[in-house]
């Protein structure tokens, strides 16, 4: 049938010869044509359109789980809040990489053995050498492999002990800056015969005083033991660098009773200028059968805070106003000073001195007390002159 309007159209205008009508070359014949429109979707389109979706919904949800195993693996390897400081880790003989990891992770160190074992493999692996380490629990695993990867030779940690130290506290310094030795286990070392030594009498059991104050290298190998047979060593070459093996020609006593008199004027000295004379007082005393009368020994071993009036009534091998002679070991380790002071007492003073006015002849240090609170001591050759001292050392506050 033919469309009116293209018949109308036909009839009003010229056709070209040969020309062919078509609805399409009139824009408002093909508007009103339903052969067309633009709503219309493509049937390709149709039917890629949903698959494409499903793809993008598979990557979202891919990246979706690796980034969630990207943070969960993060999580193992560089965990949050750990440790500030760091903590004994011991690798023993016949251990593994195996074994290794699943201890740290069993003492909390890390989380995940098997993802620490992945790490070492990723960076080079860890050769695993037994010893003494220090780990931060929950620290980055990169920073544990590093620990456990210095050999514990190579690993030192510098220990000062001072003159003037016990056993007692010499153990306790140790445990502070090692971490990893312990106190008591140091002092057991120390008050054993194992340590030869030829500073030590046989019938003596305790090192008290023949471990040398230092500073020393503790390397991450070392234990407790083997620090004190360092620390005897030390001091049995200081000791000959002295002339401590000679004591007996040069003193008149053994190694071992004039380190002694070197702890006893480490404790007792202030001032280094004091050292030698108190060594001649101590020396002074036990030629003419004195006592001694030493504050410092009366401490040793002795509880914190306690009353010196007690510990002057007490009956103990260390009370040197009841006790005469030496006590039965030194009070402390002497450092090299001292010990120089206990082999070279001052010469008692030349008779035109002050304190030998009066004084028959010979005139002896036998006496000292504190004079100033710069800890300087006032010497003198008689109990009068002493007691003197010791009112003036009241008066002025030195002494209660």
């Amino acid at each position: 049938m033919i469309d009116p309007l293209l018949q109308q159209e036909k009839s009003s205008e010229p056709v070209a010869e040969n020309w062919v009508e078509d609805p399409w070359d009139r824009p408002e014949v093909a508007v009103r044509s339903r052969r067309f429109s633009h709503d219309s979707v493509p049937p390709d389109h149709e039917e890629w359109w949903p698959h494409l979706k499903r793809v993008v919904v598979v990557a979202v949800a891919v990246s979706l789980l690796f980034g969630a195993a990207g943070l969960w693996y993060l999580g193992q390897v560089n965990p949050a809040g750990g440790d500030e400081v760091a903590t004994n880790f011991t690798i023993n003989e016949g251990d593994t990489l195996a074994s290794v990891s699943q201890r740290l992770k069993d003492d909390g160190f890390i989380e995940n053995a098997a993802i620490f074992r992945w790490y070492i493999g990723r960076n080079g692996g860890l050769e695993v050498i037994p010893g003494y380490y220090q780990v931060v629990k929950g620290s980055h695993m990169g920073d544990i492999m590093a620990r456990l990867g210095t050999p514990p030779a190579a690993t030192f940690v510098n220990v000062t002990f001072p003159e003037g130290f016990t056993i007692a506290q010499m153990g306790q310094r140790l445990a502070e800056r090692t971490l990893r030795l312990n106190a008591e286990a140091f002092v057991g070392a120390a008050s054993t015969s194992n340590v030869e030594t030829w500073l030590r009498p046989s019938a003596v059991g305790s090192l008290e005083g023949l471990l040398f104050p230092d500073t020393y290298q503790v390397s991450g190998e070392e234990s407790e033991s083997q620090v004190v047979s360092r620390m005897v060593s030390l001091m049995e070459r200081v000791g000959r660098q002295e002339g401590l093996d000679e004591a007996e020609d040069q003193v008149g006593y053994s190694p071992y009773q004039v380190l002694i008199v070197a702890s006893l004027i480490e404790r007792e000295a202030k001032v280094a200028e004091d050292r030698a004379k108190i060594a001649r007082v101590i020396y002074n005393r036990l030629d003419l059968k004195m006592a001694l009368q030493i504050d410092a020994s009366l401490y040793y071993g002795a509880p914190e805070g306690a009353d010196f009036s007690v510990l002057k009534e007490a009956d103990t091998p260390y009370n040197t106003y009841k006790k005469k002679g030496l006590p039965p070991t030194p009070i402390a380790s002497p450092g090299r000073a001292s010990i120089i002071a206990a082999l070279n007492p001052a010469p008692n003073p030349n008779v035109s001195d002050a304190i030998c006015q009066g004084v028959a002849p010979p005139c002896r240090y036998l006496y000292y007390v504190l004079a100033d609170k710069d800890g300087s001591h006032k010497f003198a050759a008689t109990l009068e002159q002493h007691e003197r001292n010791v009112e003036e050392a009241r008066q002025a506050g030195i002494l209660p």
